[in-house]
């Protein structure tokens, strides 16, 4: 419920409001902060959406921010605002009274501080993953949250994807028993991505040269967090890491820019690949994969479930199946078979619209659910979720540094 102009209480209803026998949209005026390839793709579609206003847009980089600008102006026929005085000039942004919602999509350790500020100044914040950064990040963040009360959501993409939506409607049918183990893996070769032509290094490459662990949990872990109903009906308790020797990224550069070259040389901390294995309140275990290093041919995501009743792999583009009493044969088979009959409904309804977009259409579905948020109050994916995933990025490389010893996952929403 959320009170109209004039204290009066509507019901919302997806991303409309009732109010007798008419349907209206609760108005959404939202502010860019950071408008680089994701941001841009994220605006390209929020645009799709013609009652969405976007009167101002903020970015350090003068090409980034004038091609938003350019994409806003042809879609609504007005140029936005655009900020462009520095790391901090997003905070000008958001003390405009038109906006009422911003979304951020900045790099990484930019993420929470810019959602609190923005929570401080009322806005309904959209934040790119993850949330935070450090532990002391998560808590201020919820904090925050707190005590102004603002709306937050971080915008997790993976959730949506059509295969991971009929697992969880398969799993809040029953089909899968009582789960027990999950697991999840983004291994994303994107090497190139880590240098600038010049061979100096990206926020990303800094990212891997100056961080140890998963540093990007939120789309390995989302997705099962999500079928196990984590903060909801069971808890992260705690977690334990390894990593592999960081060689990929060296011998990457070695190679596009020589032995002897200042990239060869960098000192990068991040392991090729990085293991978690997480425990869960009710004995649950959840491993999470990292890996953006080592080289693999095209494909992110890879997702397993085990219940005790069923089983779903996927790996390297196969997304198999088994449920007992109704595979037939000892054999998995393509979860594609069950899609007729347990397809989640909006995928059913939704799933041509969403194609278009990217990631398997997470990208349609995240920016229509944090659109119903900032209408409802209603965050799917709210600031407890957000710290809890996010938190595994710290805690890893705690554990780690330790020698591998398990580290406690505080309860963000004691």
């Amino acid at each position: 419920m959320w009170l109209a102009a004039g204290g009066v209480a509507v019901a919302a209803i997806g991303s409309r409001v009732a109010r007798g026998d008419e349907f209206v949209l609760k108005p959404v005026s939202m502010g860019f902060i950071g408008v680089g390839s994701r941001g841009t793709t994220l605006l390209q579609q929020v645009l799709t959406h013609e009652e969405v206003q976007v009167p101002a847009v903020c970015d350090i980089d003068e090409k980034n921010l004038n091609h938003a600008l350019d994409l806003v102006e042809k879609a609504r026929g007005k140029r936005p605002e655009g900020y462009l005085k520095g790391p901090v000039d997003y905070r000008r942004l958001l003390e405009r009274t038109d906006i009422n919602s911003v979304l951020i999509a900045t790099p990484q350790e930019l993420h929470a501080a810019m959602a609190s500020d923005a929570m401080r100044a009322g806005k309904f914040v959209g934040s790119e993953v993850p949330a935070c950064c450090t532990i002391e990040e998560c808590h201020e963040l919820v904090k925050v949250q707190r005590e102004t009360k603002c709306g937050y959501m971080m915008l997790e993409n993976y959730l949506y994807s059509s295969h991971v939506m009929q697992v969880q409607n398969m799993v809040e049918q029953g089909l899968f028993g009582d789960l027990t183990y999950g697991a999840g893996a983004y291994i994303h070769e994107i090497r190139a991505m880590r240098f600038n032509p010049d061979g100096s290094l990206t926020w990303r490459g800094e990212n891997v040269r100056d961080n140890i662990g998963i540093i990007y949990p939120t789309h390995a872990l989302g997705p099962v967090a999500r079928w196990m109903g984590i903060n909801k009906t069971d808890k992260l308790v705690s977690v334990v890491a390894m990593a592999s020797k960081p060689d990929a990224l060296h011998a990457y550069a070695a190679e596009k820019f020589g032995a002897d070259s200042a990239p060869a040389k960098v000192d990068f901390k991040n392991g090729d690949t990085n293991q978690a294995l997480i425990r869960t309140q009710k004995g649950r275990l959840i491993e999470i994969r990292y890996d953006t290093a080592s080289p693999r041919p095209p494909g992110m995501g890879q997702y397993s479930l085990q219940g005790t009743k069923g089983a779903y792999e996927s790996a390297i583009g196969q997304r198999m199946i088994y449920l007992e009493g109704q595979t037939k044969g000892e054999k998995w088979e393509p979860l594609a078979n069950y899609a007729e009959k347990y397809q989640h409904p909006r995928w059913v309804k939704d799933g041509a619209r969403a194609t278009q977009s990217g990631h398997d259409g997470g990208d349609f579905f995240v920016i229509d659910d944090f659109l119903t948020a900032i209408r409802t109050g209603v965050s799917p994916i709210d600031v407890i979720d957000a710290v809890t995933w996010s938190s595994i990025r710290p805690l890893s490389a705690d554990s780690i540094s330790a020698g591998s010893k398990p580290v406690e996952i505080p309860d963000f929403s004691a």
